[in-house]
């Protein structure tokens, strides 16, 4: 099948010009395997000009043979879209077969997030005595307080931290930067953990600049931020599907509960769309249902 030829002049459009983080490149590769292999397993198509809209609707059915979760499914029909739309922008084909496909309605999941209580026992947890304590309360502290996503996280640099401002510098998704305020609290943390961690550790080449760092003065990975916080959700005993995404969810819904902009916890967040963000206002009709129903004696 001649579609591995375009494989990667696509790389290079959802790099170059969709912007695209470098995690989601893979996932829309990962789609676009996943159409090749139908193609050349499944069907009879010799060329990428008598793909009809058929054998796309034949995909999407073997895709839902697959056990693919709903939220997979929808991935990767849209990692098809892009794809064909990529075509169109290049002049390879004149119309796309993909722009009939549906993708199967989504239930916007509401996520979990943490309460104050249950934030507060997660920090206690940490054991102080080591190190890795010292740092790894800086480490939440900061995904609580500035919302970060963990791939913010583990990328944020010494020369992006403003202290006499009270704001960071955070490179998103897309490359896109924004700032976001930073807290006297978390600065405080970050403080002793660079004065008396991160200063006597002996730092690799190219690693100066990140502020958090291993035992080996390397950069931290996405994986370790998981790590360290699953250890500490069983040590503190929360009963709760915990990962760095959840303080960002909680940053969220706390600034809500308590009559934020909502504008302003986008700007925050980094959120392209509004639409994206006001899943936070479920949340607090979701609490402000769970208030009632625990304290007024009629509900």
């Amino acid at each position: 099948m001649p579609l591995k030829k375009y494989k990667k002049s696509f790389e290079s459009y959802l790099k170059l010009e969709r912007a695209l983080s470098s995690n989601s490149i893979s996932a829309y590769l990962y789609d676009f395997d996943l159409l090749n292999h139908f193609l050349a397993k499944e069907t009879k198509v010799k060329s990428l000009h008598s793909i009809t809209l058929e054998h796309l609707k034949q995909f999407v059915h073997w895709i839902n043979d697959q056990d693919y979760s709903a939220f997979s499914q929808a991935r990767v029909i849209s990692g098809t879209k892009a794809f064909f739309k990529f075509l169109l922008i290049e002049d390879i084909i004149r119309t796309s077969p993909a722009d009939l496909i549906e993708a199967p309605k989504l239930a916007r999941k509401l996520p979990d997030v943490l309460d104050i209580e249950e934030i507060n026992r997660l920090i206690a947890a940490i054991d102080l005595s080591k190190p890795e304590g010292t740092r790894n309360k800086a480490i939440i502290e900061t995904l609580y307080s500035c919302g970060l996503r963990v791939s913010e996280l583990v990328n944020l640099k010494l020369t992006n931290i403003f202290l006499t401002d009270g704001f960071i510098k955070v490179e998103g998704k897309g490359d896109k930067e924004r700032l976001v305020p930073i807290g006297k609290t978390c600065l405080k943390y970050i403080n002793i953990y660079q004065n008396e961690v991160r200063n006597h550790l002996k730092i690799k080449p190219g690693h100066e600049d990140f502020l958090f760092l291993n035992r080996r003065g390397a950069q931290l990975t996405r994986v370790m931020i998981f790590t360290i916080i699953k250890g500490l959700a069983e040590r503190a005993q929360i009963n709760k599907k915990i990962s760095p995404h959840t303080f960002r969810h909680s940053f969220a819904t706390h600034l809500v509960e308590r009559g934020a902009d909502l504008r302003a916890v986008q700007d925050m967040l980094g959120h392209e769309s509004i639409t994206t963000t006001e899943i936070y206002t479920h949340l607090d009709r979701q609490y402000l249902k769970e208030t009632l129903n625990s304290f007024h004696p009629r509900f």
